[in-house]
């Protein structure tokens, strides 16, 4: 074991075990700050915009997240200018999950970096650790997609509504399915 702390592990993308007193600080931070969030009046953007600007890592100018929103720290999560998430977005930002500018993100969708080993030893245990994410520029994803650990999507790309994204997606494509699979480049005719 180094003489890291667990947060310290968990954001070089390490092994690490949650019950950090630290982790815990800023888990009951993060779960606040959305409770606040997810029970502002709809209409007080201004509010909205203040409470996101506060618990994200960044938050783009022009950008727009419906309520409910769940995180699990919301620092390691930045949301790019004009980028828009309609109701229900979940980040499980235990690493990082970076939006890029003019995203379009559906209802319901989950971006999920956490991973437990798949060991039954280490994982009775409750290591876990986490893989980033990273959604390019321009990006729509449909309703219901979920994004996995480690997965990066390029820019312009369109990710079919109950779509699972397992590996990265090159940029200007539709993919869709269960793993998501390219279907078409977005530059050829349908």
């Amino acid at each position: 074991m180094t003489g890291k702390t667990m947060r310290e592990r968990m954001l070089a993308g390490e092994l690490y075990l949650a019950d950090d007193p630290q982790l815990a600080a800023d888990d009951a931070r993060a779960q606040g700050l959305t409770h606040r969030i997810n029970t502002t009046d709809p209409t007080d953007h201004e509010t909205l915009r203040a409470l996101l600007t506060e618990l994200l890592g960044g938050f783009g100018e022009g950008a727009y997240i419906r309520p409910p929103l769940r995180c699990d720290y919301g620092y390691q999560t930045t949301f790019g200018a004009r980028s828009f998430a309609n109701w229900g977005l979940v980040c499980n930002d235990v690493a990082t999950i970076s939006i890029g500018e003019d995203v379009q993100i559906g209802p319901g969708v989950h971006l999920l970096t956490s991973t437990h080993p798949l060991e039954p030893g280490p994982r009775r245990d409750k290591w876990e650790a986490a893989k980033p994410i990273v959604v390019g520029d321009n990006v729509w994803l449909g309703g219901g997609v979920i994004v996995c650990p480690g997965v990066t999507i390029g820019a312009d790309t369109v990710v079919g509504a109950g779509s699972v994204v397992v590996r990265d997606l090159p940029a200007g494509v539709l993919a869709v399915g269960s793993p998501a699979r390219v279907v078409r480049r977005l530059d050829e005719q349908a």
